[in-house]
């Protein structure tokens, strides 16, 4: 993981290529997260408040919650 600081709620600290974890939407109450690299970032917002959410390589979808 990168940024130390990163904590997946702006958009400027995700890049394509980058790995981090994401929540899926099944998994939000779990909490629990997915590793995987970032092909495409789906916010345009600058920032979310529940994190920036990506599409990974493996084709799976969410908000990043760690980076």
């Amino acid at each position: 993981m990168e940024n130390q600081n990163c904590d997946g709620r702006n958009r400027k600290d995700i890049h394509i290529g980058q790995e981090v974890e994401i929540v899926q939407k099944r998994d939000q109450r779990s909490g629990e997260l997915t590793g995987g690299v970032v092909k495409r970032i789906l916010t345009k917002s600058p920032n979310h408040s529940h994190g920036i959410k990506v599409l990974l390589e493996t084709g799976e979808v969410g908000r990043v919650k760690k980076c």
